[in-house]
């Protein structure tokens, strides 16, 4: 197995592997003391089985520029093939600001053609490849260096069985006209909003005790330093401060560095420095904050008027649609997506796109009273009305 160390080879492998129709890619990375993740690792393969049609690259070697791999990425020829490939094109977006196009992620073709949801590689590997991935190396320290016979074998495994789960899948959506389906999935997936956390944002992924807007205005100030510190630091948030220590601050509204002493929660290094500065100006900033310009809480829920009736029948319906279409229930419509459809939203991803006519089309026509489900056997059927 060839383990790519200078930009030469790597460009003169990405030229051979743009002859070929897709090139599978995969990457080992560590993110437990970094905010970013450190790319220790790049696997690739083009078709074919000989010994030079798949390379480790080594992106921790001295010198070496992925350069070539990006050029590889805009070339729109050649179709890139990943396996849940979010945490891998975060990677290359946050180092390069790129996006590999055309892009297949085999775990979301999976799930369409019915393999379930979020079917893991291993399971992929067992059914389509009929052959099994040895996941011993799977949590090793991918940073060190010189790295394992075993670790070399487990990552190339990553890419080399992937060439017969791209080929099987793609034959498969186009067999059955649903590659437009999976097309519509990755646009979320090669979105730059997708990557680009906005530290002023990031309170909104938290659940607090309170929809006071004067304690989420504290809480927005806190979390988007931590936020920022976090970025500028390349370390975890949790390193920063923890969810539990924030809400404890945002309640306890600390003035001065002396404050943070009486805590319970905040670790020892986030009560002196410029992380204890950094609480004290948040809070401050929170509390000094217009009221018009607090956070309003969301309390469109609260006022939704679910029918749990109608509710009931979205989720027996969708459960024969995804069972009929062979696609996973999860990939159409969450739980609380069918609340609001039985509560009167429409405007949500259930009701647009290839969903509108898996689900959406037939939802509708339940909640309009245009249709009625029959159950029999082991079946559940539409009847119009």
């Amino acid at each position: 197995m060839k383990t790519i160390t200078t930009t030469e080879d790597l460009a003169e492998f990405c030229t051979a592997a743009a002859a070929h129709p897709y090139v599978t890619v995969d990457t080992e990375f560590l993110r437990e003391r970094t905010y970013y993740s450190k790319l220790c690792l790049v696997q690739l393969a083009m078709p074919g089985d000989t010994d030079d049609t798949a390379v480790l690259v080594d992106p921790l070697a001295d010198g070496l520029s992925l350069e070539p791999l990006y050029d590889l990425f805009r070339d729109t020829s050649v179709v890139k093939v990943f396996h849940a490939a979010r945490q891998d094109l975060e990677i290359f977006w946050v180092d390069a600001k790129v996006f590999p196009e055309p892009l297949f992620d085999t775990q979301v073709a999976a799930m369409v053609c019915g393999f379930g949801e979020q079917v893991g590689y291993e399971t992929l590997v067992r059914k389509i490849a009929r052959a099994s991935v040895d996941k011993t190396s799977r949590f090793t320290d991918w940073s060190r260096r010189p790295l394992s016979d075993a670790q070399k074998s487990y990552a190339l495994a990553d890419v080399t069985h992937l060439r017969d789960i791209y080929e099987f899948l793609a034959a498969e959506l186009m067999k059955t006209g649903r590659d437009r389906w999976v097309a519509e999935e990755l646009e979320i997936l090669t979105s730059p909003e997708t990557y680009d956390i906005q530290p002023d944002r990031a309170w909104e992924r938290l659940k607090t005790r309170t929809n006071s807007p004067r304690f989420l205005g504290i809480v927005r100030e806190l979390a988007a330093f931590r936020e920022r510190h976090a970025q500028e630091n390349n370390i975890p948030r949790n390193r920063v401060y923890k969810d539990d220590a924030l809400m404890e601050l945002a309640s306890a509204k600390p003035k001065s560095l002396n404050d943070l002493g009486n805590l319970r929660l905040l670790l020892r290094e986030a009560r002196k420095g410029a992380i204890a500065e950094g609480i004290v100006a948040a809070v401050k900033r929170g509390m000094d904050c217009p009221n018009d310009d607090l956070p309003k809480p969301d309390r469109s829920r609260e006022k939704m008027q679910i029918n749990p009736a109608l509710a009931d029948l979205l989720r027996v319906l969708l459960k024969s649609k995804t069972e009929s279409a062979g696609v996973a229930a999860k990939l159409i419509a969450s739980s609380a997506e069918l609340d609001a459809i039985s509560a009167g939203e429409r405007d949500v991803p259930a009701l647009r796109g290839w969903r509108l006519e898996v689900f959406g089309n037939d939802a509708l026509a339940l909640c309009n009273g245009k249709i009625a489900l029959a159950a029999k056997g082991g079946s559940v059927r539409t009847v119009p009305l």
